[in-house]
């Protein structure tokens, strides 16, 4: 079969480019939180993403399996072309807290509309706590006397 030369279009390394075929892209929630919780954990500041019980379980997981839940502390809501965000952060102590949620902010939406082409609304941040280095992390919810 002869290819018609008018109506493909070659890429330098040979291969076809079908921009004029039609389709439509579903995004799951998951793959945007996945993403917003990588971009996250990314930032400056960020000891740990989740709160209290969340974050204990969570922790309990990722011995358990080795593997880490980059959507803990993530919550997405997707539409056709606009996603909103939001995350709950434990930040570290020393860090200026609006320094770093600036910073999230950002670099989550930089993360998710590069990979998605999903335009980010919003992005809201929950700071649930300030770790200081050494402290123990027991999961509990009660504030403690420092």
């Amino acid at each position: 079969m002869a290819v018609n030369e008018a109506t493909s279009k070659a890429k330098p390394d040979g291969r076809r480019h079908h921009g004029d075929v039609e389709g439509k892209t579903m995004i799951a929630d998951s793959v945007v939180a996945s993403i917003a919780g990588i971009a996250t954990r990314e930032a400056s500041g960020v000891y740990a993403m989740g709160g209290g019980i969340s974050r204990t379980l969570g922790a309990a997981r990722n011995k358990m399996s080795g593997s880490d839940d980059v959507t803990r502390g993530v919550r997405v809501e997707v539409g056709e072309k606009q996603a909103a965000v939001d995350l709950d952060v434990v930040v570290e102590y020393g860090y200026p807290i609006t320094r770093t949620t600036d910073d999230i902010r950002s670099g989550v939406a930089d993360a998710v509309e590069t990979m998605t082409g999903l335009e980010v609304a919003e992005v809201n941040i929950d700071v649930l706590d300030v770790h200081l280095e050494g402290s123990d992390d027991d999961g509990d919810d009660e504030p403690r006397a420092r």
